[in-house]
């Protein structure tokens, strides 16, 4: 771990910089954070206590471990999470559009490796509610976007809401492109986040296809809210062959190694 410059955070700040730490290593030793952040271990034994007690993490001998709720870490983080897995999901992702075509790609942070991989294809027609995918496919070999409005949340870095799905839902896209936040054999397509997973529901029923991208470490992943019946989906495109049960709740869908 690098060491952040010697001044003394704030311990909220401190506790939010662990946070996100666990987010990206799921576990951390204390004597690491502590030289990291510059305060003694027994500082860094109370800000554990404080995000033990927020339900964030559990203490274990000489360290601290990222507890598995039903908590996501803020869109920046998890961009860049499983990169290389997403990077493979989102450039098998790409080999479903065609030039001209009309496509829909959502929040997920999927969805930005899959803007990053659609180099080729031109002329599309984009509807999203994502920031960092409306940058990216602006202008981009000679795209049109259309942002679906409305107020934006900071942690998603995406808008959501009523005024977004009413403009989002006026469009007829010839694809559209899901990022899932957990797979459960037994519920389907799960998210972490209300209004995204009713956003997906919403729009799922207007593309001609509907694409799910999820790599291999949402698989039996508990999530909060169902977002989408695997029978909703035409095609679920992932890094790794999915579990036995998955694959069997998957039967009638195409499913798609990166």
């Amino acid at each position: 771990m690098a060491i952040i410059p010697r001044e003394r955070m704030l311990q909220d700040t401190r506790q939010s910089e662990i946070y996100n730490l666990l987010q990206l290593h799921r576990s951390c030793a204390i004597s690491d954070l502590a030289q990291r952040f510059d305060v003694s271990d027994e500082t860094i034994r109370r800000d554990i206590r404080q995000l033990e007690a927020e339900g964030q993490a559990y203490r274990v001998r000489g360290g601290v471990t990222l507890k598995e709720n039903a908590v996501e870490a803020p869109y920046l983080v998890r961009r860049n999470q499983n990169a290389e897995k997403k990077q493979a999901i989102a450039l098998k992702a790409s080999e479903l559009v065609e030039d001209g075509m009309t496509v829909l790609i959502d929040s997920g942070s999927t969805a930005y490796w899959l803007c990053k991989a659609l180099s080729k294809q031109r002329n599309l027609t984009v509807i999203t509610n994502a920031l960092d995918v409306a940058r990216e496919m602006a202008g981009k070999n000679g795209a049109k976007v259309f942002f679906g409005g409305g107020a934006i949340d900071s942690d998603y870095q995406s808008s959501f809401g009523r005024e977004t799905e009413a403009f989002m839902s006026s469009f007829t896209p010839e694809i559209a492109f899901f990022s899932i936040g957990a797979v459960d054999s037994r519920r389907g397509l799960l998210d972490f986040h209300y209004p995204e997973a009713s956003m997906k529901a919403g729009l799922a029923a207007l593309a001609s296809r509907v694409v799910a991208l999820a790599d291999s470490s949402k698989f039996e992943r508990q999530g909060i809210v169902k977002a989408l019946d695997f029978k909703q989906i035409d095609i679920f495109v992932t890094d790794a062959l999915p579990p036995r049960q998955i694959l069997d709740a998957l039967d009638e869908v195409e499913v798609q190694i990166g």
